[in-house]
Order: structure tokens, then C-alpha cells, then sequence
């Protein structure tokens, strides 16, 4: 299986078209075809569903399509990483971030390397501890920042000294809002909005043992679009703090549980990893910054 054919196969997908497939990757349309049909042999399993005009994946074809994906992009970040081992000035760090404020330290750590190294580029890839750990795993990035409580046998890992506090966004028109904070007690008595992960790590351990008796009304993935249901009344958005806009100009506001829970910042890699020179600078600039 050659990268060249995946690649084709991954654009016949997406333009679900060998025939504006073929004139984007400039080959024929025969010559595409083929190269379809020998890599259907190769496999033995039919990939596209072919019509008149249109041609669409199978569910084995689905299977490839995402597997090549991966594959291709981790074959396009190993040649960047070897391209850039000659006369290196610079490279590219990919890294997996939970939503939290304590990225502004990863943040800073970027922009100091940036001075010394003007061809150093960040990717941020933005997801929950499973979306980033997935990601990890693979070897699609160089590291994942985590809040959420993750198996940390799995991996080698530096702890952030960074901390977030859970509790509730709320409208400043709530009930509630007279309350500095809101004993953990009472989250059963209002309409909540959660992250979709739920009753896993990310949810503190508490609410995990009582989550049948949460009144659950949304779940979300990103808190930013949570605040959007919490401006709108549909209820009290869990999550961290400092990630929704609480100014005096906002109509939202944030209140901590009580007791306290914080949830720590960790900077997760493989542990057979082996680090591209620009990711190493990377985490020895983190590393200095924690001391």
C-alpha cells in the first residue's frame, strides 16, 4: 500500500468524483481508476459504491478513509521533523490542549522560543483528555495538556503547577448569583449543563457517585458554546474557570463549588517518544519555566 495511492483514494473520497478527483491530484481519470481498483485487490474489499455521477465510500471504504487520514499525516509530519534536522532554525510542534487557562503558559514558552527561533511553528489541536490522549497515541502530536485525571502509567508527564476550580457559569440574574459559592449539595437542584465526557474522569468524583441525581438539560464539548445556553436560560453550565468571558460587561458570571476542586495541568508525551529537535527545545523551555 503506497502513499501515493492513499493519497489518491483519500481525494476521490472527498470530491466523491474521480473525475474532479483526478484533475486535482493532475493525473487521468483512467490512470486514477486504475490505481482505485488495484488498491480495492490489494485490500480484497470494494471501497466506493460507483454511480452515474457521483461515487460514494462503502463501510470498508469509511474504515481506510479515516485509518489513511492518520497515516498520511503522520508520513507528512516525518518528513517536516527529518527536513529540519539540517542546519535546524526552526520546526514544528504539535500539540494537544484541554480547554484551561493554564495554557498561557504553554503560551509563554512559545513565544520565548519564538525569539531565539523565528521558524518555529505551534499547531494547537483542541479537544477533551480522550480526543488529545487519541491523538498522542498515534503520533500525531508531540504532547497533550491535560486536566482531566487519565492513566498516567501510560505516559511520561510533567506537572504544570497550574490548577483550574470547578464550578458553575450562571447568568448574573440567577438566583443563585447572592451565593460567593455554591456548596456542591445543590448542583442536584438546578438545571445543569455538562461536558458530554460526563460520568468519565472529567467530572469530579463527586458528582460521578451522584450523577443520577443531577437534572441534566445539554451536554457540550466546548464550554465557550455551553456560555451561549447559559446566556439563552437554559440552565448552569459545569466547568472551569477563567475560560468564559465574567467581565463587568458580560451578562455571565462564575461561582466555585464549595468544597474547593481543582483540577491540575499535565504535560503528557509517549514514553518511547522520541522528540524532534524543536520539541525538545520545547519541553526544556516548559520545564525551566515550572522551577
Amino acid at each position: 500500500m503506497e502513499l501515493r495511492v492513499l493519497r489518491y483514494f483519500v481525494e476521490a473520497a472527498r470530491e466523491e468524483s474521480m473525475t474532479n478527483a483526478a484533475v486535482k491530484l493532475h493525473v487521468t481519470q483512467p490512470t486514477l481508476s486504475k490505481q482505485i481498483k488495484e488498491l480495492e485487490e490489494e485490500l480484497g474489499q470494494k471501497l466506493f459504491v460507483r454511480g452515474n455521477y457521483h461515487i460514494r465510500l462503502t463501510p470498508e471504504g469509511e474504515i481506510l478513509y479515516k485509518r489513511a487520514l492518520d497515516i498520511l499525516e503522520l508520513a507528512d509530519l516525518t518528513a517536516l521533523e527529518f527536513a529540519s534536522m539540517n542546519d535546524f532554525n526552526g520546526g514544528d510542534i504539535h500539540l494537544g490542549c484541554a480547554e484551561s487557562d493554564g495554557v498561557t503558559l504553554l503560551a509563554k514558552a512559545a513565544r520565548q522560543l519564538q525569539t531565539e527561533y523565528k521558524n518555529l511553528h505551534f499547531h494547537l489541536y483542541s479537544g477533551n483528555a480522550e480526543t488529545v490522549c487519541e491523538r498522542l497515541d498515534k503520533g500525531l502530536l508531540d504532547f497533550a495538556v491535560v486536566v482531566q485525571n487519565v492513566d498516567l502509567s501510560r505516559y511520561k508527564y510533567l506537572d504544570l503547577h497550574v490548577a483550574d476550580t470547578w464550578g458553575l457559569i450562571m447568568r448574573k440574574d440567577s438566583p443563585m448569583v447572592s451565593k460567593e459559592y455554591i456548596a456542591i449539595e445543590e448542583l442536584t437542584e438546578i438545571p445543569l449543563i455538562v461536558s458530554r465526557q460526563g460520568t468519565t474522569n472529567e467530572m469530579p468524583e463527586w458528582l460521578q457517585k451522584n450523577y443520577d441525581r443531577l437534572n441534566i438539560v445539554a451536554t457540550y464539548d466546548l464550554i465557550f458554546n455551553a456560555s451561549i445556553l447559559v446566556k439563552e436560560g437554559l440552565g448552569y453550565a459545569l466547568g472551569l474557570d477563567k475560560l468564559v468571558n465574567t467581565s463587568a460587561e458580560s451578562i455571565l458570571c462564575f461561582r466555585p463549588i464549595v468544597p474547593l476542586i481543582s483540577s491540575p495541568l499535565r504535560l503528557l508525551w509517549r514514553k518511547e517518544q522520541r522528540f524532534s529537535k524543536a520539541a525538545a527545545l520545547y519541553l526544556d523551555k516548559i520545564k525551566e519555566m515550572c522551577i
